[in-house]
């Protein structure tokens, strides 16, 4: 277990924990077995990411199965791309979605949001023998560098805002269908820097041997959450059993799981 990664996980997951909502008996609410339809994207590991046997895991299919169990719901999952998840998930294909979705007031427009299960802040991934940049600044200052990043995403508009120049149209930011191509495009030397959040890029150093690291100060935050479209009763079960989750100790236990314990690449 890295020093590193403890210090990332203690940072990442201080924060608030939301009261849960009042239901009539006290407990949380038993739904009888209703069938739940919950899309993904299945490509932002350690959230929802595909194995190497084929099999479909992460920290947020192990949280739900944890509300599945205390709610008495049955899961029923879909995949889709991230450019069409809160779309669908606006216009009622789909129960809910969950890929590491960052609760913003735009999406809130068009979704209903859980309360936040994890909060983060951006680290700049990149190569282990880089030495070109040390930071956002030196990055930007670089014009022969180039970003990764999926377009809409949180790690976009960090790259966009917050590295560069505000032109959501820079050429130096090379979009990729998947976060996993962005990575393996900065592997393979196609582009210079990947934004994540600081757990999972922590993860990905230590699975490395040398070839990643983290450079530079930690950039933008954000809270993630499951998403519903507006007006679901589901929010109010799944925030209660967040809530849950949180005060017995189980969101903490799937953190050391799925950040501190797991073996990215493995």
């Amino acid at each position: 277990m890295k020093t590193h990664m403890i210090a990332a996980v203690a940072a990442l997951f201080a924060t608030t924990a939301p009261a849960p909502p009042a239901f009539a008996d006290g407990h949380l609410p038993n739904l009888e077995g209703r069938e739940i339809v919950v899309v993904t994207e299945n490509a932002y590991p350690p959230l929802q990411f595909m194995d190497s046997d084929g099999n479909a895991i992460g920290w947020e299919y192990d949280a739900m199965a944890e509300v599945a169990e205390r709610l008495n719901i049955t899961i029923v999952y879909e995949n889709i791309s991230w450019d069409a998840m809160i779309p669908a998930v606006s216009q009622g294909q789909f129960d809910m979605g969950m890929t590491g979705i960052t609760i913003r007031e735009d999406r809130a427009e068009v979704v209903d949001f859980s309360d936040s299960y994890m909060t983060s802040e951006m680290a700049m991934l990149v190569r282990g023998d880089e030495d070109r940049f040390s930071d956002a600044a030196s990055f930007a200052a670089d014009s022969d560098l180039l970003v990764a990043a999926q377009p809409g995403t949180t790690p976009f508009y960090v790259a966009v805002y917050d590295v560069l120049d505000a032109d959501e149209a820079n050429p130096r930011i090379q979009l990729f269908e998947t976060f996993g191509a962005g990575v393996a495009a900065l592997r393979n030397g196609d582009v210079d820097l990947v934004l994540t959040d600081g757990v999972a890029a922590a993860g990905y150093v230590d699975a490395s041997d040398g070839g990643l690291k983290v450079v530079g100060e930690r950039l933008g935050s954000e809270d993630f959450g499951f998403i519903f479209p507006q007006g679901s009763d589901l929010v109010d079960p799944i925030n209660a059993a967040i809530a849950d989750m949180r005060s017995d100790g189980t969101l903490d236990a799937l953190n050391t799981q799925w950040f501190l314990d797991y073996k990215f690449g493995e």
